[in-house]
């Protein structure tokens, strides 16, 4: 006697979205994370000796061309080939997280597992966050340096 009522077979949902989510954080959390340890050793930076000298030598030629009442026209400097991969580095990481949090969300709305739509979303938030982490020190590093010049200068 066979049963003619249909067995309930549990279907598998799919996972595709939180899948390509999670790899897409993976790698937006990679290009958050590498470019501030291997581009400096690919692309060292200039000696902190040189970098003094020259804002020094701006700083004289600012305050000169002030004295003489003349406009200072800053000299163009060439971005260097570690600053370009930072900044593609920064901008594909921060690309790369929305695009993980969209398919996180997508994920969800199309009711695919929640747990890879969760990995997705952490890896594309934790891309970001380091980033916006490494910007906010670079401001810190900033306004103790300039604080520090106009404390020497005597401005406070």
């Amino acid at each position: 006697m066979t049963s003619s009522s249909a067995t309930s077979t549990a279907t598998p949902s799919s996972r595709r979205l939180g899948i390509i989510g999670s790899i897409v954080g993976v790698l937006a959390l990679m290009a958050a994370v590498l470019p501030h340890w291997v581009v400096p050793m690919v692309f060292p930076p200039p000696p902190a000796d040189q970098v003094i000298v020259d804002t020094g030598h701006r700083i004289k030629d600012r305050v000169i061309a002030r004295v003489k009442g003349v406009e200072y026209q800053a000299p163009r400097i060439e971005k260097s080939a570690g600053r370009s991969w930072s900044e593609t580095a920064s901008a594909t990481a921060i690309s790369l997280g929305l695009l993980a949090i969209l398919l996180s969300v997508l994920s969800l709305i199309f009711r695919e597992e929640r747990l890879l739509a969760g990995v997705a979303a952490i890896l594309g938030t934790g891309a970001i966050a380091v980033e916006i982490s490494f910007v906010m020190i670079g401001a810190l590093i900033l306004i103790a340096i300039l604080y520090v010049v106009a404390n020497i200068i005597g401005l406070f």
